[in-house]
């Protein structure tokens, strides 16, 4: 099998599953909020995850990250070392998780109250088993990608999608609440955890012969690249998170629903992108490593062509039908996350260029100074919001977000194109041509948005969107219709 078509298969096995794990997402999202929780429970459910996910980073570091990489390098190199990587892995992780787990436990009601919100506390109690599930179900997708296996992680996603949906909504009908909520997440990524632990227990670890003696500095090599992953993952999810817990500690849950809301669906869109970052990034490594740059960049700019072709218009189309959106599907409550999720359209290019992006420069070696960019601009956002929030509200979080983002990305492709040198004038043009098709099919959908009254006729605009953006895309030749009936097949 071909790099392109080993690349392509990944890709489809990535994308249905994430496919799958967007849908349950986008399900449980609406069944939550418009039948289940009202906005302060909703609010509060997502707040809490936020918190917890900054504490996760304690218990996670970058090790995860960093045996990918060391499982992708010496499955060619030295397979006998694979073992003693994972072993070594997962001993570290579970020393590590013991200690964060503890101390929650511990202080979780200091915290609740010292957060203002005293009623969190139950949550963050059961956020010791929250930690503890997520950190081995995310472990075991990048373990399959370190072993480029993209469908078992893809499996392990839709496993942890479709189990939260099932036991969120079940346990908020026996009545539980936001709380039994929680625990649904709980249990989902228990079970695509243990899958993914007996999926690379028996299908990688107990397949490689071990080699006599642990390769001498490996297991500190490993961990000392897992530091500016430490440090890059830990400003991603600040950057991703801290906003969410600064508006639940300056304003109020509701506004957390808002705001929630408008990530959420931001989200599901780049869904797609991710897929890709996701599959392409370990064949940079692997690249690198046989000095094929030019296959490299050609790699990243097709991806990269192709990811505006759809995101530059979806995020065009979002904010002109953010506003019947919202009201209509989710409910008149949610009104106020409509603004939000306007100013967050932006967001969508710039995270699907991330998307794209960040773990091929991790591949390539270049994770110290992705780590210094994201923390620059996690610090900037953190002081932005805390100057906005106040001040415009919900949506000056919103405004930070896309504000410090825009300099990340900036970033980021100046460090891939030292790397591969792009060609920009070529990526210029194609973006410059996808504008122009976007500008189109914006005017032919802000025509209709002003008569839509219903579903049906929402609906009939996006559907009149979508098929302007084909026509324009075949006929100015960005895509062959060929090759696109060719990758489906």
């Amino acid at each position: 099998m071909s790099r392109e078509d080993h690349i392509v298969r990944g890709f489809k096995a990535t994308l249905l599953a994430r496919a799958i794990y967007m849908i349950s997402s986008a399900l449980l999202m609406f069944v939550l909020a418009r039948y289940l929780l009202d906005p302060d429970g909703y609010g509060t459910l997502y707040w809490v995850i936020g918190i917890l996910a900054m504490i996760r980073l304690v218990a996670d570091l970058g090790i995860g990250k960093s045996a990918a990489r060391y499982l992708s390098e010496y499955r060619e190199d030295d397979p006998g070392q694979i073992p003693h990587l994972l072993r070594s892995t997962i001993t570290f992780k579970i020393v590590i998780m013991a200690l964060v787990g503890y101390l929650l436990l511990v202080f979780h009601e200091q915290l609740a109250a010292a957060l203002g919100r005293p009623d969190a506390a139950p949550f963050l109690a059961a956020g010791v088993l929250y930690i503890a599930v997520f950190s081995f179900s995310t472990f075991t997708e990048v373990a399959f990608q370190g072993f480029n296996h993209l469908p078992y992680s893809a499996a392990v996603r839709a496993i942890s999608g479709l189990s939260r949906l099932v036991f969120a909504v079940g346990f908020v009908l026996m009545g539980l609440g936001a709380l039994g909520a929680f625990f649904g997440y709980v249990v989902g990524y228990a079970l695509s955890a243990a899958v993914g632990l007996a999926v690379l227990y028996y299908a990688f670890y107990a397949q490689y012969d071990a080699a006599e003696t642990h390769e001498e500095g490996l297991t500190r090599r490993m961990i000392e690249y897992s530091v500016p992953l430490t440090a890059t993952r830990s400003a991603n999810v600040i950057d991703k998170q801290v906003d969410t817990v600064l508006v639940g500690v300056i304003l109020t849950p509701t506004a957390v629903a808002f705001y929630t809301l408008g990530k959420q669906i931001t989200d599901f869109v780049l869904a797609p992108a991710e897929s890709l970052g996701f599959t392409i990034s370990p064949n940079f490594g692997e690249q690198k490593a046989s000095n094929q740059l030019e296959q490299a960049r050609q790699i990243y700019e097709t991806a990269l062509t192709n990811t505006m072709m759809v995101y530059i218009p979806a995020a065009a189309g979002l904010v002109i039908v953010a506003d019947p959106f919202i009201p209509m599907v989710i409910g008149a409550e949610y009104a106020g996350a409509v603004p939000v999720l306007q100013v967050l359209a932006a967001f969508i290019i710039l995270q699907a260029i991330t998307n794209l992006t960040s773990d091929s420069l991790d591949y390539l070696g270049r994770a110290r100074h992705r780590a210094m960019a994201k923390g620059g601009t996690a610090v900037a956002n953190f002081l932005l919001n805390l100057v906005l929030i106040p001040t415009i509200g919900v949506v000056g979080a919103a405004i930070a977000t896309v504000a410090t983002h825009s300099v990340y990305v900036a970033v980021n492709l100046y460090i891939v194109h030292l790397e591969l040198e792009l060609r920009l004038k070529r990526l210029a043009r194609s973006i410059g041509v996808i504008c122009v098709i976007t500008g189109i099919m914006a005017g032919a959908v802000l025509l209709v948005t002003p008569l839509v009254s219903s579903l049906a006729m929402l609906a009939g605009a996006i559907a009149l969107g979508a098929i302007t953006w084909a026509v324009l895309v075949v006929a100015s030749g960005l895509v062959d219709p060929n090759e696109v009936r060719a990758a489906i097949t």
